[in-house]
Parts: C-alpha cells; structure tokens; sequence
C-alpha cells in the first residue's frame, strides 16, 4: 500500500476532498438534460474524449465497482455539454494486450482511437481503498469516527500525438460518525459489509476530476475526418451533437509527418500538415455526421483531417 501511495506522490499532483453525506449518501450531483444542438457561435465544437475500462492497483475488488464508477464518469462528462464521452467497445483493439505495467500504453490506445474521430483518450485507475477508524474503547458501546479514503488517478492523452496532457492523483475522502455495539474497531467488517458506499466513494472520487478534465482539453484542438467522398458531397465524421453548425467552414489539411528526438528517439509531435482547402457544413446525417462541399482547394481524399477555419 506505501509502495503504490508513494508512486502516486511521484507522477502526480494529490488533491483531497472531504464530502458531506450527511442526508442521502448515493445523491451528489443534480441531473439536468443536455441540449447537444446549441453552441455558441464564439465556443468549438465539441471534442470526442474515449474512457478506457477503468484499471484497478488491487486484484481483489470487483470489476462492477470500476464499471459503475466508470459509467458515473462517463454520464458526468456528457452533461457538462462541453464533451462528447465515449465507450471504447467500438475500438477494434484488445485492450487486455496493450496494458504494461499496471497501465495502458496510451499513445498505441490513442493511434486506433483516432480512426473513430477521438480526440482524446482517458485512463482511470483505482490505487488504493482503506479504512481508519478511531473509537471510545471504555463499555460495550462504542463511539466512532470511520474515515474511508479512495486514491485515484487519470491520465489524459491527445488522439492525433499520443501527447499526454492530464496526469493527477486525487484522495476523496469521507468521514462517518456513528455508534457500534460490540464491534472490533480492528476489523474490516464495515468495508466489507457496506458496498453501497464503497461504491458511491470510488464514484465520487472520479467525479471529483471532472473539472480539471474539462480544463486539460483546452490545451487539445478539435478536429474531425473525412469519412467519404460521393461526387460532390463530402461526409464528415462529425455532425449536430458534436456541435458543427450548417455554414460552418472547415479547412482540410493533410496530416502531418511525426517528429523524434534524434538523440532520445522519443516522439517530439506531428508538424501540421499541407492545406488543401476549405468545406462548408449543408446538411447532417447519421447520428452524429455531417455533409460539406466545397468551398475551396482540390485534391480532398478519405481520412483527411479537418478542423474550424
């Protein structure tokens, strides 16, 4: 537990939040629906953020208490309206085979992501759970004071680069004051015994990172792609919930070579691209595609990248 507690403190900034259950421990946050079509004309649109299944330091938890956690998340993203939350089933990769270390190896994760139009991707990892109490020890009835601790991180990388861009670790927690008849305050039989709110402290301590996830993106450019290409109509990848509006225009470049340290041969970024031209926004399609012709420029081909003018 030291060991991974200490490597936490070395790659991450710590924060700590202390929460207040007192009423209802399972309601945090109020929902309210999300209009996806509006967008301001002065705000870009919105990027397309891939969560990862959400990794664990300790092998004997539950995987249902990543996957709630990592719903929660993923719904919590999505109602802020500023980013489009996705599932990574529809990424073609096993994800088991491109974990190293306790990690994802995130920039290979990010090179299949952006074949979907993600602009980033995201890693959430469970470090530690524990428990402390502190007790009236004197009669049968004791006094407590139970804190529950969850430590946890997220690691955010750009899709186009692999350029990580978000890298923290973020204590929650929350403090319980009850009345216990005959129980050892040595034992683990409450964490045991109460999943529920197990389970709603590891969510909250995800949620916790919404704002600073949000922050991180804006250091990331929006871009989408050109899906296809039928005569005169160009379809692009994004579309109304991604937040394009019709007469939108668009310039298309191609993408850019990758650049290494010669002397470390670590992956520096990619310089931008040729400009081949502009598009304008006519129309939607699909779910979340849209339809562009030419405003200006030659030479569009599949894949091409495309971002606001």
């Amino acid at each position: 537990m030291k060991k991974l507690f200490c490597l936490a403190i070395v790659f991450c900034v710590t924060a700590c939040a202390t929460l207040d259950r007192s009423a209802n421990p399972t309601t945090r946050r109020e929902i309210k629906d999300v209009n996806y079509e509006a967008r301001k004309d002065d705000s870009a649109p919105r990027k397309r953020m891939m969560v990862l299944p959400f990794l664990d330091a300790g092998d004997k938890r539950p995987q249902e208490l990543r996957d709630q956690a990592r719903a929660a998340f993923i719904a919590d993203l999505n109602r802020t309206g500023e980013v489009i939350a996705l599932d990574s089933r529809e990424l073609k990769v096993d994800l088991a085979k491109m974990i190293e270390n306790g990690q994802y190896k995130l920039s290979e994760v990010a090179k299949a992501a952006q074949a979907l139009g993600v602009n980033t991707v995201l890693e959430g990892k469970i470090i530690d759970i524990r428990i402390k109490r502190k007790a009236d020890n004197v009669g049968v009835v004791r006094h407590l004071t139970t804190a529950f601790e969850v430590v946890a991180q997220v690691r955010v990388v750009t899709g186009r680069a692999g350029r990580e861009v978000f890298n923290t670790v973020k204590t929650v927690t929350v403090e319980e004051q009850g009345v216990r008849v005959a129980e050892r305050v040595e034992t683990d039989k409450f964490l045991a015994n109460n999943p529920d709110m197990i389970t709603v402290l590891v969510k909250d301590a995800f949620l916790d990172f919404t704002p600073q996830v949000l922050a991180s993106l804006d250091k990331v450019t929006w871009e989408g792609r050109i899906a296809a290409i039928n005569g005169d109509r160009i379809y692009l990848n994004v579309g109304r919930i991604s937040g394009l509006q019709v007469g939108d225009l668009l310039k298309v470049t191609e993408d850019g070579d990758d650049v290494y340290d010669p002397e470390s041969g670590g992956h520096i970024g990619r310089v931008p691209g040729r400009l081949k031209g502009t598009l304008e926004v006519i129309s939607y399609f699909g779910n979340d595609g849209s339809i562009a012709v030419i405003h200006s420029g030659s030479g569009f081909r599949e894949n091409d990248r495309i971002e606001l003018y």
